[in-house]
């Protein structure tokens, strides 16, 4: 047996696309066949039927409707799954033998631009990666938008995998010799759609590239960048079956331009999706995004994706963001005006791929209306950055000027059904117009003069898409049809219907003009698109204008209601801050809940903060906000502080929290070591580095030993010594504040009321007297047999280790750093769990250079013997008030 033309024409069709779904056209129709038609019928959840294609058994077969095909590919796309698009490409009136079908369109992932699709408030990349040697490069596309970016690099996976983690890109494109295990990586850490395409698309000798950008000969493009470009561009090309004149400037960035984060420390600083459920909600983004349009909105997530490190750029968005905050009226202003902005950018990436219509060509002139108004009140500014939007703002009269005067008001959604052109622009579409109309009134007096020549008052004169115009009449009333004049057309249950040849003949001069009428306004349509293609260029500029002004505002209007100031920048390496608030738990909290903290980091003196108090306290909390302020900062945002002189970092690293990849066979204790061996290996002099609980998961002299010297390696190698946060449950670290330069010894306050503890979320200088950890699962509703139970074991624990821990602090250093040896010797040996107060105690006296007296001596013991940990606040008050009246008197 053989296969049917049909089923022929569909193999062809298929054996071009063997990894997509073929969604092939027949008639109002796409349906899919065999293997395609099971998967789409399983994932949709639609009936799987058959249809004879010349084989012994039935091909397998499902479809969906043309007119409602785009919800369906919709979902297919969002699982993952390419789709083509298979139409009739030539007149069935006009065809010999079976219709001609062909390939229109290849919808994946990364080039799906349906609304209903895509994320209005984000980017829809499509990535590309080539490798020559010891060289990689790396480019990104939105073909919704037409951004096109571009960077190149020493061959370094970490800096591949950092890089998908900051465009979040929906599909990637590889060359089908790709390292194999970077494919592995990518996989196994992002849910992202891979796709290969021929190596020889990644040639350097397409010609494509230069005929794309107009830029090109504006930037430096090697060879292993044109291998990028050229991959992504081809497969854009290939898949969208146009040109796509919007993507016409490419921008090559270097990946140290802006402040490196990677994908752990974006995950654990939950700067645009929050840990718990993954939503914008939670997270910083979520604070800072008050923008008024979705294109506003991509913007700001690209520049919180990609802080500065330039303090000039900083310092001309600090100004700005200053100016619209003073000038609270005129920012309301320009809010009202950015309300009636449309989505430019993406209406520009619908004209440019054809696929716009007249109402979106409206939204567009309505978008263009609002830019005069913009522009005057831009002129009350003086800020460098507000007078470059004013002055480079084109206000694209001429583009307004054509939609105006040619696009209805109020336009059919379909751009082939008519009802789009404005009456007076056209003269031919006037006149089709009119013998449309007066068609229709003569078929609107037809019913009155019928009913009263025949006398039938129920007559009616109606039409449909498959009989055209009628005449009916009930069966009752058959008897009075006047003979010969009326012929008979269709008979219902109920009814007869005729025409007459006055009838048939008016229908023909309507359905003709409206036919001509159709066609005419569609071929007009289509000539004032591509006018106003002509000019993307323009329209993208002021697009990427109006959306950094609403960035601008945004960040202003954030800071004003938050009560947020412009943090000084510098270069020096000193993190000052005054009352800082982590800004998205303040937003979470009643009004004046969150406590403020201070903080003090430089690259001398205050290197390292070593942070101790017990679980809950706010440890990470007050870690993630000293790094969340820097990032505001060097977005060029208003901070929440009282006071904050920000320097300038190179990268931020975090270990924060526990997390495992079984899956990938990976323990929780071996996700940690791998993040922190990532920082230790990549971190500079300018890096902000957090790390809470590092060797928790492991043994406890394992992972006191692997912390110790983690913060030796921080403090000490010249390759790093940055400003580092390490929160610790190993009290044992603190003693290397004075060991090891630039370690300083902070806690978090927390108040002991008889067995239970109260969480002040205060950090205090000093280390923490204790860990708390018993009173923190009371906290959690342990049960109090348990607790006691615990108590016990815990005294028992610490009187046999007492005597066996002495000195081990000081040996280990000792041995360790020989250069410290002579100033450790002066130190007397301490139990390592000297209370707090206790050390105070002793510096107070050592301070005062108490005489060797009986009696002095007899003083300093007894506050050498104080039991805190069994004395209640009350009596330590007392206790102290005592000391204080002895002191006095010696």
């Amino acid at each position: 047996m053989a296969l049917t033309p049909m089923m022929k024409q569909y193999f062809d069709v298929k054996d071009k696309c063997k990894d997509a779904i073929v969604f092939f056209r027949l008639g109002d129709f796409y349906e899919m066949f065999f293997e395609d038609a099971k998967l789409v019928s399983k994932e949709l959840e639609l009936t799987l039927t058959g249809r004879d294609c010349g084989l012994e058994e039935r091909a397998p077969m499902c479809g969906v409707p043309f007119h409602s095909a785009e919800s369906y590919i919709g979902r297919l796309v969002t699982k993952g799954y390419k789709v083509a698009i298979c139409e009739q490409v030539e007149d069935p009136a006009v065809a010999k033998g079976i219709v001609k079908r062909d390939v229109v369109k290849i919808l994946t992932p990364g080039t799906y631009t349906e609304s209903g699709f895509l994320e209005e408030r984000k980017n829809n990349f499509l990535m590309g990666i080539s490798i020559l040697q010891d060289n990689c490069a790396v480019s990104f596309c939105d073909v919704s938008t037409g951004e096109f970016y571009c960077s190149d690099f020493k061959y370094n996976k970490t800096v591949i995998l950092d890089e998908i983690a900051k465009f979040n890109p929906k599909e990637i494109v590889l060359p089908k010799s790709v390292i194999k295990d970077l494919v592995f990586d990518i996989n196994d850490r992002f849910e992202v759609s891979v796709s290969y395409l021929d190596d020889m698309y990644f040639n350097i000798e397409d010609i494509r590239i230069k005929e794309q950008f107009r830029n090109l000969n504006d930037i430096q493009i090697n060879k292993v960048l044109l291998t990028a470009i050229n991959g992504l561009l081809n497969y854009i090309i290939e898949t969208q079956k146009v040109k796509m004149s919007h993507i016409d400037m490419i921008e090559s960035y270097n990946i140290n331009d802006y402040l490196v984060i990677d994908g752990s420390s974006r995950r654990n600083l939950e700067i645009t999706e929050s840990l718990r459920d993954k939503n914008k909600k939670g997270s910083l983004l979520w604070v800072l995004d008050k923008t008024s349009t979705a294109m506003g909105g991509r913007r700001l997530r690209n520049w919180v994706d990609q802080p500065l490190v330039d303090k000039e750029k900083i310092v001309l968005r600090q100004d700005a963001i200053e100016e619209l905050v003073k000038h609270i009226s005129k920012e309301e202003d320009l809010k009202d005006a950015l309300k009636e902005v449309y989505d430019i950018e993406r209406l520009v990436g619908k004209i440019s791929s054809k696929s716009i219509n007249a109402k979106e060509l409206i939204s567009l002139k309505n978008s263009i209306e609002k830019i005069p108004t913009i522009k005057q009140v831009l002129t009350n500014f003086k800020s460098n950055l507000l007078l470059k939007v004013l002055n480079e703002l084109d206000d694209l009269k001429d583009i307004y000027e054509i939609l105006d005067k040619s696009i209805s008001d109020n336009p059919a959604i379909s751009v082939k059904e008519g009802n789009i052109i404005k009456d007076g622009f056209d003269e031919r579409i006037d006149d089709f117009r009119n013998s449309k109309h007066c068609g229709k009134q003569w078929i609107a007096n037809l019913e009155s003069t019928e009913k009263e020549e025949t006398g039938i008052r129920s007559l009616k004169v109606g039409y449909n898409k498959v009989f055209g115009y009628y005449i009916e009449i009930t069966k009752a009333n058959l008897s009075l049809v006047p003979e010969g004049r009326y012929i008979r057309k269709q008979t219902l249950s109920n009814a007869e219907r005729f025409i007459t040849p006055e009838l048939k003949e008016m229908e023909e001069k309507i359905l003709g003009a409206e036919d001509k009428l159709m066609a005419l306004e569609y071929e007009i349509f289509v000539d004032i698109r591509d006018m106003v293609e002509a000019h993307v260029d323009r329209m993208k500029i002021s697009s990427k204008l109006i959306s950094e002004l609403d960035c601008l505002c945004s960040l202003a209007r954030v800071a004003r209601e938050n009560g947020y100031i412009k943090p000084n920048i510098n270069t020096k390496g000193i993190l000052k801050i005054e009352d800082g608030r982590h800004p998205v738990v303040e937003k979470m909290l009643d009004v004046n809940e969150f406590v403020a903290n201070d903080t003090n980091l430089d690259t001398k003196d205050n290197q390292l903060l070593l942070i101790t108090g017990p679980n809950m306290a706010g440890k990470s909390t007050y870690m993630r906000q000293v790094a969340l302020i820097t990032l505001m900062a060097q977005i060029g945002s208003f901070v929440p502080a009282k006071v904050a002189d920000i320097s300038i970092c190179d990268k931020i690293f975090t270990r924060i929290g526990a997390s495992d990849d079984l899956a990938g066979g990976k323990s929780t204790f071996m996700v940690e070591m791998w993040e922190v061996s990532n920082i230790l290996r990549n971190a500079t002099s300018k890096s902000l580095i957090l790390l809470d609980e590092v060797g928790r998961g492991t043994s406890t002299y394992d992972g006191l030993s692997i912390a110790w010297s983690v913060i030796e390696y921080i403090c000490k190698s010249s390759n790093i010594k940055c400003k580092t946060l390490f929160a610790t449950h190993y009290h044992e670290l603190t003693k290397l504040e004075g060991i090891v330069d630039g370690v300083r010894n902070y806690s978090i306050a927390v108040k002991k009321v008889d067995n239970s503890i109260i969480f002040l979320r205060k950090i205090i200088e000093g280390g923490a007297d204790e860990s708390y950890g018993i009173e923190v699962a009371k906290l959690a509703g342990i049960p109090e047999i348990v607790i006691d139970r615990a108590r016990e074991i815990l005294c028992k624990l610490e009187c046999d280790n007492k005597e066996k821990d002495k000195d081990v602090i000081l040996e280990i250093s000792d041995k360790g750093y020989k250069e410290e040896k002579e100033k450790v010797e002066e130190i007397p040996c301490k139990e390592v769990a000297i209370d707090k107060i206790g050390k105070k105690e002793d510096a107070i006296a050592q301070q005062l250079g108490f005489l060797q007296t009986a009696e002095n001596n007899e003083f300093i013991e007894e506050i050498k013997n104080i039991d805190l940990l069994n004395m209640t606040i009350i009596e330590c008050v007392n206790k102290l008030n005592e000391l204080i009246i002895k002191a006095k008197k010696l």
